[in-house]
């Protein structure tokens, strides 16, 4: 079944999916002096695929990452990961931006000091419930509806109108014609892809470099000083907390500090840090990946 035209024809969308992103993030990264990895070799890191480990060492295969002080041969820090997905029927969607989070989010949530964008761009389609699924876990969304998609293709003279009824002999032949375009005529496609879907492209890069483009607006330091208490049980610390008196004068050892840095988009990064040596790398860590 993986063989199948059907199967190679998502495929081949997909494909074209991946071009059409790459066109634009490459504009994007160069204009910032950022780096754009995507699947394929790279001096790097070894083999094709871009696979990051999370907290818990689990990897995960990534479509795009980038990369502040990236290159060729030296891999920077992320600063955004970008899936990119097509599904034809609803009925998978779901389980796709599930996959999605499932892949991006724990890998984040490693370089949550970066505060990274998260992204993804799906085409064909999509419930407004899955839609609304990423968004409501901090993904910028977007999102090629099927009708804009089949649009591009049958101004260039190709009907891939096709449902769960379409005969095998239908994707074989619309396999034939996208593999048979020449490369003038597969650009020429492109563009109507980026046509149809102008104004939602630019709002995807517009929400990206409201992130890689922010500036540090302030930082909260909050040293923290007390005496540490243990309890057995939730009596106990219920009963200090109702005692304890928040006019006392500061007493105890120094327990650390509590950073909280805003920028000028509204993200938020902050850390709790027991020396200030460690306070003063996190501060110059976060200022020089604004």
């Amino acid at each position: 079944m993986a063989n199948s035209p059907a199967h190679k024809f998502g495929q081949t969308i997909g494909y074209l999916l991946e071009e059409i992103v790459a066109m634009r993030l490459s504009d994007f990264c160069r204009s910032r002096c950022l780096y754009l990895d995507r699947q394929g070799y790279r001096a790097a890191r070894k083999g094709k695929k871009i696979t990051f480990s999370d907290l818990f060492d689990n990897s995960h295969d990534l479509d795009f990452v980038i990369e502040r002080d990236g290159t060729e041969h030296s891999c920077g820090e992320p600063v955004a990961f970008i899936e990119v997905a097509w599904r034809r029927y609803t009925k998978h969607s779901r389980n796709k931006v599930q996959e999605i989070q499932g892949a991006i989010l724990p890998v984040a949530e490693k370089h949550r000091r970066s505060k990274p964008f998260v992204g993804a761009v799906l085409a064909g389609v999509f419930t407004e419930g899955a839609l609304a699924q990423l968004k409501s876990n901090g993904f910028s969304v977007l999102y090629f509806p099927y009708e804009k998609i089949t649009k591009a293709f049958l101004d260039m003279g190709l009907d891939i109108n096709f449902n769960e009824k379409t005969s095998d002999i239908e994707f074989a032949k619309a396999n034939v014609f996208i593999e048979s375009m020449l490369d003038f005529d597969r650009q020429k496609l492109i563009r109507e892809f980026i046509e149809e879907a102008r104004e939602d492209i630019n709002d995807f890069i517009r929400e990206l470099s409201n992130v890689l483009d922010r500036q540090m607006k302030s930082i909260f330091i909050i040293p923290l000083h007390g005496k540490e208490r243990f309890f057995d049980n939730i009596d106990d610390a219920l009963e200090f907390l109702y005692s304890y008196d928040v006019n006392q004068s500061i007493q105890g050892e120094m327990l650390g500090y509590k950073v909280l840095v805003e920028f000028s988009n509204g993200d938020k990064i902050d850390g709790e840090f027991y020396s200030k040596a460690d306070v003063v790398s996190f501060i110059d860590f976060v200022a020089s990946r604004r």
